[in-house]
Formats: C-alpha cells, sequence, structure tokens
C-alpha cells in the first residue's frame, strides 16, 4: 500500500508542478505584453523568450514523466501501457 500511497503522491506533485509551470508561462506573457509596450525597442525580448523557453521545458518534463510514471504504474499491476484503453462512458 505505502507503494501506491508514494505513486499518487508523485502523481499529485507532478500536476501541481505541470500547473505551476503554466501559471508561470501565463505570467510571464502577461508581464511582457505590459512592459513590451513601456519599453518599447529596450525591451529585452531575448531573455524572456529564453526564460519562456526554459519554462515551457519544465512543462514538457512533467509530462514526460507523468507518463513515464503511468508505464511504471501499470507495468508494476502487470499491465502493458500500449494495451490499455480508457472507457469513453
Amino acid at each position: 500500500m505505502a507503494r501506491t500511497s508514494a505513486e499518487s503522491e508523485a502523481r499529485k506533485a507532478l500536476n501541481r508542478l505541470r500547473r505551476a509551470a503554466e501559471k508561470a508561462l501565463r505570467e510571464l506573457e502577461s508581464l511582457e505584453g505590459s512592459l513590451r509596450h513601456a519599453e518599447g525597442e529596450e525591451f529585452p525580448e531575448e531573455d524572456y523568450r529564453a526564460l519562456a523557453q526554459r519554462l515551457e521545458a519544465v512543462r514538457d518534463f512533467t509530462e514526460e514523466e507523468g507518463r513515464r510514471l503511468q508505464a511504471k504504474i501499470l507495468h508494476s499491476g502487470g499491465l502493458e501501457p500500449g494495451r490499455v484503453r480508457r472507457s469513453t462512458g
């Protein structure tokens, strides 16, 4: 049972991290919009682009790690990840 609890906590933490990265991207876009307008040509576009790429990398990491964790959970339960389908109803 401890394993299930640890896996559950890991999924929850991954989801929180993914949401935080998505929120940070939205806030960065908002900040960029405000400052770009105020600063004009002095706006550090490259810095903002680089930070957005880092935040996207964090979000992508959480998606990849989520898939890896799901495959591990399925495998430990005796299931093959590619053979499991979710019901639609």
